[in-house]
């Protein structure tokens, strides 16, 4: 097995183009158990840790934070927790401390585990995923068209993944994960809300209770239909969206959970995050919950 270590972003993206079937690795922290476990070996490893410009993340001018593919979980909660607070809460349920600091939402997208962590909160606040390719340029793909099926996502062969862009939280959200213990342990299922009061509109998403991380578009219409933003949350809109974001989901029976534990789990995080989200908005606060 071959082993790159490109030093530039020009530089891996030529190695990438040269060799497509290489493998991009910064964390590794999937990539390594696969390997360790011979469950995937690819003709080589594309190690992107020198290039500096994937650790880097920037506010740009259009508002929106453009965020590194290399910058690891640990900084991503320390820097952004304030604004990016569901990514951040996310962020937190990601194996152990020696992993946050090593592992990125790069990885975690290359991956395209429908149990990312972190897809469900890029769903539900609207992220957008720049790629390049020295043969075509940048892509830019909203998340919500870049998952294709288990472990498959919309990238080519010679394209990378160099950051990915977020609009700072306007309005409170919430991430909430169910799995055999609080942390250090893969995702049974998730639900991530962001709610966005100056559009009277909320983004919600589901993970790993369908083939790919999924928005819950029909229980988010509902919600931008029926919600009265200056009103206590009703009861029947309550329920009604938990309902709709149980249909949003296909899950699976495997060694973690059952289909119906699934869809019953998302249907209680779904009222408890919308929950959380309304008080917090009804006191004005948009910060995470303590946690």
């Amino acid at each position: 097995m071959e082993f790159l270590r490109p030093a530039t972003w020009a530089e891996a993206l030529a190695a990438k183009a040269d060799l497509p079937e290489a493998a991009p690795i910064q964390g590794g922290t999937d990539m390594m158990v696969e390997l360790n476990f011979d469950v995937h070996r690819p003709a080589a490893l594309l190690d992107l840790n020198r290039v500096a410009e994937l650790t880097r993340w920037t506010a740009e001018a259009d508002g929106r934070l453009r965020i590194g593919a290399g910058v690891p979980y640990a900084r991503l909660i320390a820097e952004l927790g304030d604004r990016l607070p569901g990514l951040a809460q996310a962020a937190r349920t990601v194996g152990s401390p020696q992993i946050r600091n090593r592992g990125t939402v790069g990885g975690n997208l290359g991956a395209a585990s429908p149990a990312g962590d972190s897809h469900p909160a890029l769903l539900a606040g609207d992220a957008v995923i720049e790629v390049e390719s020295a043969a075509r340029g940048v892509r830019m793909i909203p998340a919500d068209e870049f998952y294709l099926g288990v472990k498959r996502n919309t990238l080519l062969p010679d394209e990378l993944i160099r950051a990915f862009w977020m609009s700072p939280a306007s309005g409170p959200q919430y991430f909430s994960k169910v799995g055999t213990r609080n942390a250090m342990v893969i995702a049974v299922c998730s639900f991530a809300i962001a709610l966005h009061p100056g559009e009277r509109r909320v983004g919600a998403a589901i993970g790993s209770a369908a083939p790919t991380p999924r928005r819950a578009r029909a229980a988010e219409e509902f919600l931008a239909a029926e919600l009265d933003w200056d009103a206590p949350l009703e009861p029947a809109v309550l329920r009604r969206f938990g309902e709709l974001a149980t249909e949003a989901a296909s899950p699976i029976d495997d060694v973690r959970g059952t289909a119906g534990y699934r869809r019953h789990a998302i249907g209680v995080m779904a009222r408890r995050t919308l929950t959380w989200a309304w008080n917090d908005l009804r006191a004005g606060r948009t910060e995470r919950r303590a946690g």
